[in-house]
């Protein structure tokens, strides 16, 4: 069983920047998808970004142009990087991974990995 560790997340002001990373205990440089979620108190868990093999990136629309994903399969991490955070950003991000099939051009939905990681959280103040 794959272990995603993440790290990264704190709390910040808006407009300030962090950068998470989710580590992995084996090598998945062929897993197919990777991404980010973040899930706010009372909310549903929320996709933020995924990348798949080919690292084709799709976003959803509230973090584009703020966030980028990229993964470093040399070092089996998959990082986001947040710029411009506001405080609706406040969450316990997460990310997770399958192995087969690319993400497609769409935010893959929770249901659709395999392997998820325990969450970081991330606090933006006004």
């Amino acid at each position: 069983q794959v272990q995603l560790v993440e790290s990264g997340g704190g709390s910040v002001q808006a407009g300030g920047s962090l950068r998470l990373s989710c580590a992995t205990s084996e090598d998945t440089r062929d897993y197919s998808c990777k991404g980010w979620f973040r899930q706010a108190p009372g909310d549903e868990r929320e996709a933020v970004a995924n990348i798949d093999r080919d690292e084709k990136t799709v976003y959803a629309s509230s973090v584009k142009g703020r966030f980028t994903v990229f993964r470093d399969d040399a070092k089996n991490v998959l990082y986001l990087q947040m710029n411009d955070l506001k405080p609706e950003d406040t969450g316990v991000y997460y990310c997770a991974t399958r192995r087969f099939y690319n993400c497609g051009w769409y935010l893959v939905t929770p249901d659709q990995y395999d392997h998820w990681g325990q969450g970081t959280q991330v606090t933006v103040s006004s």
